[in-house]
């Protein structure tokens, strides 16, 4: 979500913060910054909201409420600290056709506004957050909500006949086969007729039966707001998340708006959001208020929570007090209460995410900052029973890493196989695995081309992973399954790699007194490894596998990279150590390999067969670049009487 600084300092006031220092703030206490951003009059912030947060914090009061929390101060100006009074109305009638699809809706009518063009200072409120402003009314909507996080609709009411002198509102389920008609995409002309399923939720008006709205996704034509508009009526309601996401997503209408309600920001927020935009629509539009309809039949309110100071230090790792967690719960805006070892609290109305101990536990952890955190060894524990597969699960790995292996997690869906999931995860991905030869093939098929790379003659990769087959009570059986499988060059399988996994698993077996009943196929070869280990006698201690003390990690370039072959004959007692050295020190830190792959010797003179391989981090390389960096290996060679061949 981009976040524009200049707004949060509305919520913020007068700060000592900088856009970079606030970015830093939340990057370490509560969500990923993915960039900041300096524009001409504004600094624009990149933050990426986590799911347990949307609720809250997909606007820039929650974002600033964040900001106050981590520093222990307060809002200068908190649009949701006051409830709003709304005066009632009564020429809005609304009828809710299902509480709990739809558990509160509310309604406000404006007359005498005029539609023109946005003031300056809301055009760049906006633009700063990527969006084009429409006209003052359909901007002070996009306002709020980015301001507030609760979506909002205006309709021009005198488009909606009045029956016994009211406007007649619902909310209902569709009818399948039922169509609506969406407005544009922000203001285009195009117009786009939905039909619709049966599933999704409608706002309707109830005195022609015409949908005016798909609820929690987009705003109909029917009664949209336009230049000649005087009168709107302004909806803020609270719909379903799981029948928003639904909706949305079989439509193909994810916006900003589905996205909030997705997320259920809190069912008392669409009041506060009535208060900001009838002031504001005011302001900029002019017009009088003259009431707000609200219906919400099944009210909520935040639970009390009673969280231990002892649980909370033992899982967080810190020896706190009582009185200092109270402190930060506060800073959080919590209600809390402190009697001997138990905190009693009770989360703001806004922070639906907090409802059991452990959140309550979370936001003392990461507002009084994890860097806090000490790192302890934990104590040796002596084990009181060795997993025998585990045990000799990892003995095979450290076995095959030995012989030049490679170990690979690949996924256990399939596009096809024997059984299909009844809810899949894509269109590739329908089918449980029954065994690993396929992904190992595929696998090795990708990572061949990559041996100049790794500067080995062959791939070599193995995995340990569960497989599902037809069979058993339940119609499915599974085991684990071992799978190893070489490919000696790019060009693909050559038949010259049965006989490598032919000899490492006759090893294997001879290693471990297994018996597997290997399935081989082009140069991959998997057995039941659940079977095999069976019968294995039990381990009498632990071995300590693998020590990681000198592995080094480095992270590797996404680049391709690019090989170049050099032969040269070489005067008498010339190392091929000699010559490396030369290469490497003429071809530059574009090379990130050399490797002898030829010696010959003839008539007293040797020649020497290295290959080179290139690649850079920051971009693809080209053949020129190769080429000129080639020019000067060949002049070195040359200049030391070396004969290039």
């Amino acid at each position: 979500m981009l976040v524009s600084w200049n707004w949060l300092k509305d919520y913020l006031g007068e700060t000592e913060l900088t856009p970079e220092k606030a970015a830093e703030l939340l990057g370490a206490h509560a969500f990923e910054i993915d960039g900041v951003e300096q524009m001409t009059d504004d600094t624009v912030i990149d933050v990426s909201i986590l799911p347990n947060r949307s609720s809250d914090c997909l606007c820039h009061r929650g974002i600033a409420r964040e900001l106050a929390s981590i520093t222990g101060t307060s809002l200068l100006y908190d649009p949701l600290a006051t409830k709003p009074e709304l005066k009632t109305i009564d020429t809005i009638d609304i009828e809710i056709e299902d509480q709990e699809a739809c558990p509160r809706f509310t309604a406000s009518l404006i007359t005498g506004v005029t539609i023109k063009e946005s003031p300056e200072w809301l055009r760049r409120r906006l633009e700063a957050l990527g969006q084009r402003s429409i006209n003052n009314i359909v901007d002070a909507t996009n306002y709020v909500m980015y301001a507030l996080g609760q979506p909002l609709h205006a309709y021009d009411a005198d488009l909606f006949p009045q029956v016994d002198g009211k406007w007649h509102f619902g909310v209902r389920f569709a009818k399948e086969g039922e169509v609506v008609g969406l407005i544009a995409e922000g203001g285009k002309s195009e117009e786009r007729n939905v039909e619709l399923s049966g599933s999704e939720l409608l706002v309707v008006d109830r005195s022609s039966g015409t949908p005016i709205g798909l609820a929690g996704v987009k705003g109909g034509r029917f009664a949209g707001v336009h230049e000649g508009t005087n009168k709107i009526i302004i909806e803020a309601a609270h719909f379903h998340p799981t029948l928003t996401r639904q909706t949305a997503r079989r439509h193909g209408i994810v916006i900003d708006a589905s996205k909030r309600f997705e997320n259920e920001p809190s069912r008392n927020l669409p009041p506060y959001a009535q208060a900001d935009i009838i002031k504001l629509i005011i302001d900029i539009a002019g017009g009088q208020y003259e009431g707000t309809a609200d219906v919400f039949p099944n009210t909520s309110q935040q639970k009390e929570v009673e969280v231990s100071v002892a649980k909370t230090n033992a899982l967080l790792g810190l020896a706190l007090s009582g009185q200092e967690m109270e402190t930060i719960l506060r800073q959080v805006g919590c209600t809390v209460s402190l009697h001997d070892d138990i905190l009693t609290t009770t989360g703001p109305w806004e922070r639906t995410d907090l409802n059991i101990p452990e959140d309550f536990i979370e936001e003392v952890g990461r507002i009084y900052g994890y860097d806090h955190v000490r790192s302890v060894m934990p104590a040796t524990v002596p084990l009181s029973e060795i997993n025998t597969r585990y045990y000799y699960i990892e003995q095979i790995r450290k076995f095959l890493l030995e012989r030049g292996f490679s170990e690979v997690i690949t996924s256990s869906f399939r596009k096809k196989d024997q059984i299909q999931l009844q809810n899949a995860l894509a269109s590739d991905k329908s089918f449980l695995r029954s065994s690993l030869t396929k992904n190992v093939a595929e696998a090795l098929d990708k990572n061949a081309q990559f041996t100049d790379l790794l500067g080995t003659d062959d791939v070599r990769i193995f995995e340990v992973g569960t497989v599902f087959t037809r069979g058993g009570e339940l119609g499915v059986t599974e085991h684990i399954s071992l799978a190893l499988g070489v490919r000696l060059k790019a060009s693909g399988y050559s038949g010259k790699e049965d006989k490598i996994v032919k000899e490492i698993a006759d090893a294997l077996d001879a290693q471990f007194g297994t018996h597997c009943e290997w399935q081989s196929e082009k140069g991959v070869i998997e057995c039941d490894l659940s079977l095999a280990l069976a019968d294995l006698p039990q381990p009498a201690m632990y071995d300590t596998v693998t020590t990681l003390a000198d592995i080094t990690y480095r992270p590797f370039s996404i680049f391709p990279s690019i090989s170049r072959d050099i032969a040269m004959w070489t005067t008498e007692g010339t190392t091929p150590e000699e010559v490396e050295h030369v290469l490497n020190e003429q071809s530059g830190p574009l090379r990130v390999r050399t490797r002898l792959f030829d010696t010959f010797t003839k008539d007293g003179r040797t020649s020497y067969a290295f290959r080179l391989v290139f690649q850079s981090k920051e971009k693809t390389l080209t053949d020129e670049e190769v080429n000129v960096i080639m020019d000067a290996v060949y002049a070195a060679a040359s200049g030391r009487g070396w004969e290039v061949r």
